[in-house]
């Protein structure tokens, strides 16, 4: 067998072995940071995979909606790695880990930034949600577990409603397409913060950097469907599938960082 053969079959096997690796979801060296594993298995010039999602599509309903979220998922985000893998193929010294991708990312290069950062905050996104644990849009939004996070929310914001409070505010605040966040900051204390596009905390313009712990995705895509311009409505349902125990990891890996 020749050695192009080889290749392309060693190729075919990591690729199949990332797409059954839950979509290539790996730990970065950024600790609680979701990347693609692929990219670090095939190597660079290679390319990044849509990473398989930890729940059916109609499991986080009736909060977000299940064709919202196929279309957002196969849709979207897919688009955000085609073009990405074609950036990539024209800058052969770029990292191929996701994470470090976006923690250089220079702020004129919008190819990179916007697919990578694309690729990178739903990739983040998906791993933040969780199918609610009941159906009744009408039930009491879940609190926080208690643990450092939990403790981290009251001792900043005073109660974890006024957290919610703020966060809201600042979701609301995003002028047309972004993302609100809550991350740990340079001085290990959280903060809500906000970036426009694909831009997200890890970038090195970002104007408030740090480790990501919670994200929301407010572009219209991610909630016209069944919210239409109602962006308040998809906020506050959104906190019935946030995963609290994962923004949890987040956040206790952020502070050792």
């Amino acid at each position: 067998m020749s050695e192009e053969n080889n290749n392309m079959e060693r190729r075919e096997f990591l690729r199949k072995s990332a797409v059954l690796g839950l979509g290539g979801l790996a730990l970065s060296s950024l600790p609680g940071i979701i990347t693609d594993a692929s990219a670090a298995s095939i190597g660079a010039g290679d390319y990044f995979t849509l990473p398989a999602l930890p729940y059916a599509y109609d499991a986080l309903e009736p909060f977000i909606d299940k064709m919202t979220m196929e279309i957002h998922h196969t849709k979207h985000h897919q688009a955000y790695i085609t073009n990405l893998n074609k950036a990539l193929a024209n800058d052969k010294a770029a990292p191929t880990d996701i994470t470090e991708l976006c923690r250089t990312i220079h702020d004129g290069n919008f190819a990179l930034r916007n697919n990578g950062g694309g690729h990178f905050n739903h990739s983040f996104f998906w791993k933040l949600l969780k199918p609610p644990v009941g159906k009744d849009p009408l039930q009491a939004c879940p609190p926080p577990p208690a643990g450092k996070l939990s403790e981290a929310i009251v001792s900043t914001f005073g109660t974890v409603d006024a957290f919610k409070l703020k966060f809201e505010d600042r979701a609301k605040s995003v002028f047309g397409s972004g993302w609100c966040w809550l991350i740990v900051n340079d001085v290990y204390k959280l903060e809500i913060t906000t970036s426009s596009n694909q831009d997200n905390p890890l970038m090195l313009f970002s104007p408030s950097k740090g480790v990501p712990v919670l994200a929301l995705d407010v572009w219209e895509h991610a909630y016209y469907l069944k919210h239409q311009n109602l962006r308040m409505d998809y906020v506050k349902d959104w906190w019935q599938v946030v995963n609290w125990e994962e923004a949890e990891k987040l956040y206790v890996a952020g502070k050792q960082k």
